[in-house]
């Protein structure tokens, strides 16, 4: 299939989200393999505030943040939540051999310095800490604190575990991705049906989720993986990153619980911060603590 091949969610797919007001925004991304790519964000709050970047992860979209980005903006924070290419109202190629690892973190290069941004408080959870994670090593400059949870950095040096290589296998050859669902299963709280309805939105059909496919095929997974210099490199840029550096893993997430040992270790800044596990909460800990991830937030940031 020509790679050139992009779809867009048609906008009607988005009326009436439950608790998702916010106003769209649009930037356009150049890559050589596309004709163009369009990226949806989310941007609340003083235009004129300190920056705070929200990177979802597989498969959600920035609807996943609506619990945390009222009050971070009401705080006083310009609050951004973009979606990644092939999620959300984001433009979504049709070859799964269109995205990678690195494609991922380029586009979101492009995106901040698109947008000037500096100074970042930066959150990432799953997909979005994997990518994040690669651009607080590769501009450290720009990031004045993180915070992760149920996340990781895999190198391909690791055994990723069981289950994590059978939601792999599951996410290529499944007939049907049934993407709300799936979000639905990985919350300790579980969703409403016009939740489950808003994650399903911007994938009409089959056709719209390559990009939700073969994300779990882009973690690292061998030695010899595409990205495992790339990641490595950036565990060295970590393990040298002194500024704050937060974790809040969940205490129900099967897989990724236990995953902030290796950050409390080995980054610098993340000594002496006031770490905490969000209990009651699985792997989507957004959905089930959303307002108190947001306090939080805003406590680090008003301490760091």
């Amino acid at each position: 299939m020509d790679k050139k091949l992009v779809l867009r969610t048609p906008e009607e797919r988005f009326d009436n989200l439950p608790d998702y007001p916010f106003a769209p925004h649009y930037l356009d991304l150049s890559d050589s393999g596309f004709d163009a790519l369009r990226m949806h964000y989310v941007d609340e709050g003083p235009a004129d505030g300190p920056i705070v970047l929200l990177l979802h992860g597989e498969p959600t979209w920035s609807f996943l943040y609506r619990k945390m980005i009222p009050p971070l903006a009401a705080a006083g924070y310009r609050v951004l939540a973009p979606d990644f290419i092939g999620f959300g109202k984001s433009d979504k190629p049709v070859d799964r051999k269109a995205y990678s690892y690195r494609g991922h973190v380029d586009w979101m290069k492009q995106f901040i310095d698109a947008l000037k941004l500096t100074d970042i408080t930066y959150f990432g959870q799953d997909w979005g800490g994997l990518i994040g994670l690669r651009l607080v090593a590769e501009m450290p400059d720009l990031f004045a604190r993180v915070m992760v949870g149920n996340t990781g950095l895999p190198t391909g040096d690791q055994n990723l575990g069981e289950a994590f290589k059978q939601w792999r296998e599951f996410s290529q050859t499944t007939p049907q991705f049934n993407i709300g669902g799936i979000i639905k299963r990985g919350t300790a709280r579980g969703l409403g049906d016009d939740e489950v309805a808003a994650y399903d939105a911007p994938f009409p059909d089959e056709t719209y989720k390559a990009g939700a496919r073969i994300f779990p095929n882009l973690v690292p997974a061998s030695p010899d993986d595409p990205a495992a210099n790339d990641q490595r490199a950036a565990w060295k840029s970590l393990m040298a990153f002194d500024k704050p550096f937060l974790t809040c893993f969940s205490d129900k997430d099967m897989i990724m619980r236990g995953g902030e040992a290796i950050f409390k270790k080995l980054v610098p800044g993340a000594t002496g911060q006031n770490h905490f596990i969000t209990e009651n909460a699985a792997h989507f800990l957004q959905e089930d603590a959303g307002p108190l991830l947001a306090e939080k937030m805003i406590a680090f940031i008003r301490a760091n």
